[in-house]
């Protein structure tokens, strides 16, 4: 049990001691507003890789063509995905000028890629006219002040990467409210560590960058062959030209809204290819951080293991009592932590499932990271290794 006690304390002082880190990290961001006279002159080109997005498309156009942002001053490129549904129409309906689309399969020549995204985004950098890359997804809501959010917070700290805030809604059912409790704390925890430059961590659904930083570190080259990482993967690329240089837009005006997987195979495949790119990051940083908190669930597992079997031999619950402890202890941390960042996104209401969430938290990390370095997963109907 000495042997047992130990590990758990070992576990337990690490992981709150970073958890409390990032805690402290999300509170000291300043959030940041923007008023009704702001006067901006940053050209900004938002880039959307597109496959077989039909029932998604319209609506995500129709936000960011409402942008509170000078047409003029925005431009919206759209890569089809070599869709096989109505996308490319839908996006024709939109009349709008500064609306572009491009079909990726002109692209490339009928070969077969492994990131079919970052030669999306490539592509429609190398035809963008803005100083400012901003991209999102196609299944993505904006709010109104997204670009002008974006653009005053960069005309006002030049910096050379943004990472912004992204958030589910619609969270009508106990998967979706697990996911979204799940996505609430790593963005929370990608505030916390962009901020204080701790590691390398964004999303590509709410992500901009200068052209000029894009092609200082040469865009995708030495990545392009990784099927995900079209986000973080670049972020310390630009990180490490620009350490300073890299933020976190913490604003309620910038928050992009995202559907979370409808399914529990979906949500498993969307878990485990973000796990697959974990040993690809150069940022080693994140990395470590990756190893403690997987093995800290697998530990949870074991004692859960052990202290069944130990019941079932009708021998001492010390096992039990101590996993007891070990697992409030996490639980409380966590809540420390993940309250205010609900606060942040207006998720209050949904904290009061995450206690009853952790045994299913728990389980998920173990097979998601498991599977994303030994197994394979699809991303658009392809299966990737």
């Amino acid at each position: 049990m000495i042997v047992l006690y130990c590990i758990s304390l070992f576990f337990i002082l690490v992981y709150s001691g970073l958890i409390i880190f990032y805690r402290q990290s999300w509170l000291s961001i300043p959030e940041f507003f923007i008023s009704t006279k702001e006067v901006n002159h940053t050209k900004i080109s938002v880039i959307i890789p597109a496959r077989n997005e039909e029932q998604n498309i319209g609506i995500c156009l129709s936000s960011i063509l409402h942008q509170n942002y000078p047409a003029h001053l925005f431009e919206v490129i759209i890569v089809d995905d070599h869709s096989t549904d109505t996308t490319e129409r839908i996006v024709k309906s939109f009349a709008a000028n500064n609306v572009k689309l491009i079909s990726l399969k002109d692209f490339t020549e009928g070969g077969v890629l492994n990131s079919y995204k970052k030669k999306a985004i490539d592509v429609a950098i190398q035809q963008s006219s803005g100083t400012l890359i901003v991209t999102t997804d196609a299944d993505c809501i904006v709010p109104k002040t997204w670009l002008q959010c974006i653009a005053t917070f960069y005309e006002q700290n030049h910096p050379a990467l943004i990472a912004a805030p992204v958030a589910y809604y619609n969270e009508n059912s106990f998967l979706k409210i697990f996911q979204s409790l799940d996505f609430i704390t790593l963005q929370g925890i990608t505030g916390a560590s962009v901020h204080k430059k701790f590691h390398s961590m964004c999303n590509g659904a709410n992500l901009a960058y200068e052209r000029k930083a894009f092609d200082e570190v040469n865009g995708f080259k030495g990545i392009d062959t990784i099927a995900s990482g079209d986000d973080m993967l670049l972020m310390h690329k630009i990180y490490q030209r620009y350490p300073e240089r890299v933020m976190f837009l913490k604003s309620p005006q910038a928050i992009v809204e995202t559907q979370a997987m409808e399914t529990l195979a979906d949500f498993f495949n969307q878990r485990i290819r973000w796990a697959s790119k974990s040993d690809k990051f150069e940022d080693k940083r994140i990395f470590w951080v990756l190893v403690l908190v997987y093995f800290f669930n697998v530990w949870l597992f074991l004692l859960t293991i052990l202290g069944l079997i130990a019941l079932i031999g009708y021998h001492s619950s010390g096992v039990m009592w101590l996993l007891l402890y070990v697992f409030v202890i996490k639980v409380l941390i966590e809540l420390l932590f993940i309250y205010p960042v609900a606060t942040f996104f207006s998720k209050q209401k949904i904290v009061s499932w995450f206690t009853f969430s952790q045994p299913f938290h728990i389980l998920y990390t173990i097979i998601a990271g498991w599977l994303g370095k030994f197994g394979s997963y699809k991303w658009k109907e392809r299966k990737v290794q």
